[in-house]
């Protein structure tokens, strides 16, 4: 039985525990070891799987979809670390999905532009780039996803019509594990840019949004259903919320995310469902908020579904000329009038503010309108330092069925 392998004396010795010590000749070993390393070398070394060699053509005009396809669908058999490239270009893409589960990790590397399409046909698909059921997916490259929304934002009547069709999201992640989606920019999408969906462990880092201010649904980031999901370092410029924390979303980091213009980062809305999951551990940390509708939010809505919102921490924010920097709305009405008979049955409970600073566009800077079946529990301000933009105006804070306290400077002073 093979211990283990000793150099000596210009050979190597095979030691035994069962026998002497035996010499094996150098280059018996040397040929054993050569096979030992060229097996592995598939595991070690990414390969490489270029969109162009399957037929891609870079003149934002070709549909590469089959291309991209095939491309995929040979890097995820690769039984190794396998890349899949789209060098510098511009790739026109149809809606596609990116399906595993594969064989080793996987990275999609986009170099240069992807191109949505403007063909009205194409937008009943849910995503235009939707990857599933993958663990170990890397999205990265310093490219680009151009949604081309300006086509298709005309198309959102959702506001008017409950029978609406939703455009299709820039890119979505269903029943991802352990990934990183990094150094990526998307402007212009139909709907959101980003959505998140029954995944594990993922990371976003350095991803660049933008879109118009009055662009309909353009979430930055939507998550919902998912556990363990960190956003850092990225700029999100949009026409809905920045990010969209939804029900089930758990274990939620966010920092040094600059926002703005948009809708804020927000929880929910929530309660607009029967059994819904709950949302539990979010954190928004070092966080800066530029002319937005709301800085930091919970919304839910005035409904007979119950659920829970808990354990929220909102710290060192800073907010420039924000419309409503602090929120929690739980008779939330994006399009009245509604048809609230019903308080909302959603606790919210154990959420903390604290150094919060800058500007309020409004009079009232911290809003804490709660439910009257299930008033907020254990809401604690902490150092909130806020002015108002209207120099001839008073701040003031609003608080309804909210129960808590407050310590440390409070401007405007604590209605808890």
């Amino acid at each position: 039985m093979v211990n283990f392998v000793d150099k000596a004396g210009g050979c190597l010795k095979i030691l035994d525990v069962d026998s002497s010590p035996t010499v094996v000749q150098r280059g018996q070993v040397c040929l054993y070891i050569f096979f030992l390393v060229m097996s592995n070398l598939s595991t070690i070394k990414p390969k490489y799987f270029d969109v162009r060699k399957y037929g891609a053509v870079d003149d934002g005009k070709t549909d590469n979809s089959q291309a991209f396809l095939d491309a995929w669908k040979e890097a995820c058999q690769w039984k190794g670390t396998a890349r899949v490239l789209v060098p510098r270009g511009t790739f026109k893409l149809y809606p596609v999905i990116f399906s595993g589960p594969c064989n080793g990790p996987i990275a999609f590397l986009i170099k240069g532009t992807l191109r949505a399409t403007t063909n009205p046909s194409t937008f009943s698909a849910h995503s235009w780039i939707n990857f599933r059921y993958i663990d170990q997916l890397t999205v990265t490259g310093g490219g680009t996803l151009d949604g081309q929304g300006a086509s298709a934002w005309h198309l959102n009547n959702c506001k008017t019509n409950p029978q609406c069709q939703a455009l299709p999201v820039s890119m979505s992640f269903d029943f991802i594990t352990n990934a990183r989606i990094e150094y990526i920019r998307s402007y212009d999408s139909k709907n959101a840019h980003f959505k998140i969906f029954g995944c594990y462990n993922m990371d976003f880092r350095k991803i660049k949004i933008s879109a118009p201010a009055d662009s309909p649904n353009t979430d930055g980031i939507k998550i919902g259903s998912s556990y363990r999901i960190r956003i850092a370092r990225s700029t999100i410029a949009t026409g809905d919320d920045c990010v969209a924390m939804l029900h089930g979303s758990r274990k939620i980091h966010i920092s040094k995310v600059v926002c703005g213009p948009g809708h804020g980062i927000s929880i929910g809305s929530l309660g607009g469902n029967d059994k819904e999951d709950d949302v539990v551990g979010v954190i928004v940390k070092n966080c800066t908020f530029m002319g937005t509708d709301n800085g930091v939010r919970i919304k839910t809505w005035a409904s007979p579904y119950s659920s829970k919102a808990s354990n929220f921490t909102f710290q060192d924010i800073f907010l420039d000329d924000v419309l409503n920097p602090i929120t929690i709305d739980q008779e939330y009405c994006p399009n009245p009038p509604c048809n609230q008979q019903t308080s909302s049955n959603v606790q919210i409970r154990d959420v903390t503010y604290k150094n919060i600073w800058g500007s309020s566009s409004s009079e009232v800077a911290v809003s804490l309108r709660c439910s009257k079946t299930w008033p907020c529990k254990n809401v604690l301000l902490d150092s909130i330092k806020m002015s108002y933009s209207n120099p001839r105006g008073r701040l003031r804070s609003f608080c309804n069925y909210a129960k808590g306290s407050s310590y440390g400077s409070q401007s405007p002073p604590s209605c808890l």
